[in-house]
């Protein structure tokens, strides 16, 4: 007997069709039964508004939940990095596959690094987290806030309209463009935003049958890893909108750091952070609070809350004031 199709939601931009169509693949493999992809069209993909305008975010992810939850798909694809931190009545993440590249990429004109752009370069990003850390390694270039998806934003470099974008590798290696980077961004000079590089399946939290099915493509270290950064941004309360990155990694035993930015003219001095010999004022009037720290996996969810309460002992929370809208959405 021929196995039922299982309908997978997932937003119609390239990007997201690619990302489904992976997991799609994956869960043929691990479990046999065929997946027949179902587009679905979110506010955030129609709407021309800044995100903040329109809800965050969360507009990319609401409209396949309520897909979900009527029973019109069976599970849904989101990238990771999109889902609000708070949990979703009747809605279950059954799985987080195996994590791509979280790091960041620089796509510039005839592949030119950070360091070789001119002075005053544009620089396309609309996201407040890229553009604080890409200030702090090249105070002297122009971020220029763009909106659109991956392909939108390239165009824009191949036609000289800007000098370079900054995107998330794993969205570049999903459309296939990630022969156009220039540079990769290591941690250490640009923190990716929580979740960046993973992918999340989510199902009705009823349907214990699907949770088991879609179980069988979960990657245990993946989710402690992003589970300690959605900690971490979750005990911030900073949401989607405001610039924290975070990146953890390791298989038993987890490695995190985290990272809060924003404008000196905004925060009081952070005398106990200067003390601690930590970030302080940045070139550019950027003020940087930095912390790591390290628990077993099983700890994921509480090591993220520890090192975010001491970034708010550092001053973390008057950065996270200004809600500016975060566009990594689309990248």
């Amino acid at each position: 007997m021929k196995a039922e199709t299982l309908r997978l939601g997932s937003r119609r931009s390239p990007m997201a069709l690619a990302q489904s169509g992976e997991v799609a693949r994956l869960v043929t493999d691990r479990t046999g039964r065929p997946v027949e992809i179902v587009g679905v069209s979110t506010l955030g993909d129609v709407s021309r508004e800044q995100l903040t305008q329109i809800g965050g975010t969360g507009v990319f992810v609401s409209a396949l939940r309520e897909s979900l939850l009527r029973g019109e798909v069976d599970f849904a694809v989101h990238s990771l990095k999109d889902l609000p931190t708070g949990a979703a009545p009747g809605i279950a993440l059954a799985a987080i596959p195996v994590r791509d590249d979280p790091r960041d990429a620089l796509v510039a004109r005839d592949g030119a690094k950070l360091a070789d752009l001119p002075g005053g370069a544009r620089i396309g990003t609309g996201s407040p987290r890229r553009a604080a850390q890409l200030a702090l390694l090249r105070a002297d270039i122009s971020c220029v806030p763009i909106r659109g998806n991956a392909n939108t934003r390239l165009d824009k470099v191949l036609s000289g309209e800007l000098d370079a974008v900054v995107l998330a590798c794993a969205g570049l290696a999903r459309i296939g463009r990630a022969d156009l980077i220039s540079q990769i961004f290591e941690p250490d000079d640009m923190m990716p935003a929580p979740g960046q590089g993973a992918l999340a399946v989510e199902c009705r939290a009823e349907d214990t049958v699907l949770r088991a099915l879609l179980a069988a493509i979960d990657h245990p270290a993946s989710r402690a890893a992003v589970t300690a950064e959605r900690s971490l941004l979750a005990a911030l309360e900073a949401g989607c909108s405001a610039p924290v990155g975070a990146y953890a990694a390791g298989t038993s035993r987890l490695h995190l750091q985290g990272v809060v930015l924003g404008a000196a003219a905004a925060t009081a001095p952070m005398a106990a952070e200067q003390a601690r010999g930590l970030d302080a004022a940045q070139p550019g009037g950027t003020i940087v609070v930095r912390e790591r720290g390290e628990a077993d996996a099983a700890d994921a969810a509480r090591l993220g809350r520890e090192l975010a309460a001491r970034m708010l002992a550092l001053g973390a929370a008057d950065l996270i004031g200004a809600t500016t809208d975060r566009d990594d959405a689309h990248d």
